[in-house]
């Protein structure tokens, strides 16, 4: 059975019909049946006759590849390797669950800014002509922006949870947030901060929870920008808590570190680890009875050429009652692992020793900077006098002081004892900075420019989920030791120029597939398509 064109003309129409073949047995010859199906449009789709459409109207559903009505054909490839990445992390499951009236424009989207790399929703509409995805028809400027604002708090929260639920639940989740710098003057959340990208712009901060193990983010919350990392830790666990996950278990850096936010994270019974200043009161007492003895061969890691100790301490947990009027006090045990690295050693004093000369500089030539007038007279003795004029002297104490720390850093947990096992662990969480780059750069979120709460709410959330569909990338893309020979951009075009053919009545017939594609996918954890 195949499609034949036939062109009237008198009036310029092109007709379609549906050829099938059969064998004539009393003239012993191939004969062929004809069946007007519709006849195409300007833009050469088919437009379907009253006999087709009722004839589709009126068969029953059937299981497998929904019938085109339309004769076409498109770009393909990377659309079936994230339907198949979707199904199997459950995010098409989720999304229908949770969206169930624009959750393929969702997954559309998310598409588009996966595949058209930085490039603005603008030209959604011209790769929408030659690609093949779940909503199947064009998304403007403004539908784009109805479907932003339809998506809602209640449902974004569900969506979370059901794929909170899906993640590992032995392993750590890396939490971290980042700036994202605004052009708009209208959103109440754009505030001037401490912009992690050195950009002079007001900014929105971005909170990011992601699975270590499996490798994929699974919630993010939007935050004023003014808003310290110190301040966010105890929203984050009552969201945890009321997004119903359970046995979590936190890595942090330094930047959340605070007694509060400890204590709160043994009140709500939750497993960290989480790096911690070295100046740091509790962590000096330790530090001091291991800084002459630290750098052993017993200590020495060879993997990371570091040295490392552990101690187990105790932590002086304190629970304020407001309902009762007064405050539990109590020990809690914690593990204090302390690191020395030589290499940081000579980076830190390298760092000091250059300050050092820019101060003494400043000093002797009389260009004082105001900014820098604690730290002249930290570091230095400094004697004017009219004749010999400025006369500078190193406060060696002083120095020797902030040089003895150089080298170490520190890591805390109430869970993990082996001091490498925690490095490894707290080093798996750049997974979340990596993720924070794919959000900026590759899904175009360094700057916003949309001037509408809700338009930004829906479209981090967009985002967010195109996030997911990189990460898992990413993640299979390094296991697999694929980016010795493709950047992801490189693999996706290589799977996306596989290309599907859409005819009136039948399934999705998908083109040839080379044995490189074929290998690519299964290197992604997807079976190849199926194809003629």
């Amino acid at each position: 059975m195949g499609l034949i064109y036939v062109p009237n003309k008198k009036n310029g129409i092109t007709y379609v019909y549906e050829s099938t073949n059969y064998w004539d047995k009393d003239k012993k010859q191939s004969r062929s049946k004809r069946i007007c199906i519709g006849k195409l449009d300007e833009n050469g789709n088919l437009i379907p006759s009253k006999r087709l459409t009722a004839t589709m109207a009126s068969q029953p559903a059937k299981q497998g590849p929904v019938p085109s009505t339309n004769i076409k054909h498109s770009y393909y490839g990377a659309t079936y390797l994230f339907d198949a990445i979707g199904e199997s992390l459950g995010i098409t499951d989720d999304l229908k669950t949770c969206f169930p009236e624009n959750h393929k424009q969702i997954l559309s989207v998310a598409y588009f800014l996966i595949l058209e790399d930085r490039n603005s929703l603008i030209r959604f509409p011209k790769w929408d002509r030659t690609h093949y995805h779940p909503y199947g028809g064009c998304i403007s400027s403004q539908r784009s922006s109805d479907l932003f604002a339809s998506i809602t708090e209640e449902a974004k929260a569900r969506f979370f949870r059901l794929q909170g639920n899906r993640r590992m639940e032995n392993e750590y989740w890396a939490y971290d947030t980042t700036s994202i710098s605004s052009y708009s003057e209208s959103l109440k959340q754009v505030k001037y901060g401490i912009n992690k990208d050195n950009d002079p712009l007001p900014q929105i901060n971005l909170a990011l929870l992601f699975g270590e193990e499996s490798g994929l983010p699974f919630y993010y919350r939007k935050l004023a920008g003014n808003i310290s990392d110190v301040k966010t830790v105890k929203n984050l666990l009552a969201d945890i808590d009321w997004l119903g996950l359970r046995k979590v278990k936190l890595v942090m850096d330094r930047g959340f570190y605070s007694e509060d936010n400890i204590n709160a994270l043994y009140q709500n019974h939750l497993k960290f680890l989480m790096a911690s200043k070295v100046s740091l009161k509790f962590v000096q007492q330790e530090l001091n009875k291991v800084r002459d003895n630290i750098r052993t061969r017993r200590n020495y890691n060879s993997t990371y050429q570091l040295h490392s100790h552990t101690t187990m301490t105790e932590w002086h947990y304190s629970q304020e009652r407001p309902y009762k009027g007064d405050v539990i006090k109590d020990k809690r045990r914690i593990y204090l692992h302390i690191y020395f690295s030589g290499e940081k050693a000579l980076e830190h004093e390298t760092r000091f020793n250059a300050m050092l000369d820019m101060l003494e500089a400043e000093l002797i030539s009389g260009n004082r900077n105001p900014e820098h007038e604690k730290q002249y007279v930290k570091y230095f003795d400094i004697i004017s006098t009219p004749i010999r004029g400025i006369k500078v002297t190193p406060k060696q104490d002083a120095i020797a002081k902030a040089e003895k720390d150089y080298g170490f850093f520190v890591l805390i947990s109430n869970e993990i004892k082996d001091p490498i096992l925690a490095l490894e662990t707290y080093r798996n969480k750049d997974l979340v900075e990596k993720a924070f780059g794919n959000l900026k750069e590759r899904l175009n979120l360094r700057r916003t420019a949309v001037s509408s709460e809700s338009s930004l709410e829906g479209k981090l959330f967009v985002q967010f989920v195109a996030l997911i569909y990189l990460s898992y990338l990413k993640k299979q893309m390094s296991e697999k030791g694929l980016y010795k020979s493709y950047t992801m951009q490189e693999l996706l075009d290589e799977l996306d120029v596989i290309e599907a053919y859409e005819n009136p009545g039948s399934a999705l017939r998908v083109g040839e597939v080379t044995k490189k594609q074929s290998e690519l996918y299964k290197a992604m954890g997807v079976t190849p398509p199926n194809t003629l």
